[in-house]
């Protein structure tokens, strides 16, 4: 069970995505904008469907199907964590921010059968997809884990 202190890091995650989750439902309607900066709004918004609003109006079915995937991808990444030497810092740290995403966006799918987004980023009319906190740690993670794949082993 080595290396599960990582998990804090999870923690941490799960707790700021709830926390911002719950504050800006509190704070706004559905679609209310605040502008921010020049480039970001907040903006409360549900997403039934995956990253990017992907089979969001699927049907209801996709809420099994990316929930199936929330669990089966946490439990694999906390065995591949477990699994991993203690010396590899930034794969354990990618993996806890991924595991922290997951279970986030999860959590609101069993309670709500929606993820909770909010932060708009846009460049003039442009607006990329509406995000949150858990889907930052996500691709963070994501990012770190494919740094870490192209470095070089020692020969």
């Amino acid at each position: 069970m080595k290396n599960l202190y990582w998990l804090l890091i999870s923690v941490i995650v799960i707790v700021a995505d709830r926390f911002t989750k719950d504050f800006v439902s509190d704070a706004l309607s559905m679609h209310e904008i605040i502008p921010v900066a020049p480039f970001l709004n907040i903006t409360l918004s549900h997403n039934m469907g995956a990253a990017f609003g992907f089979l969001h109006q699927a049907g209801g079915w996709q809420q099994y199907f990316f929930t199936g995937i929330a669990i089966s991808v946490s439990l694999a990444l906390i065995i591949w964590l477990c699994r991993l030497p203690s010396s590899d810092r930034w794969t354990a740290c990618a993996l806890a921010l991924i595991i922290g995403g997951a279970l986030g966006n999860l959590w609101d799918r069993l309670m709500f059968g929606y993820v909770v987004d909010f932060i708009d980023f846009y460049i003039r009319t442009w607006h990329f997809s509406t995000f949150n906190i858990a889907d930052t740690a996500i691709c963070i993670g994501a990012g770190i884990l494919l740094l870490t794949a192209f470095k070089k082993e020692p020969t």
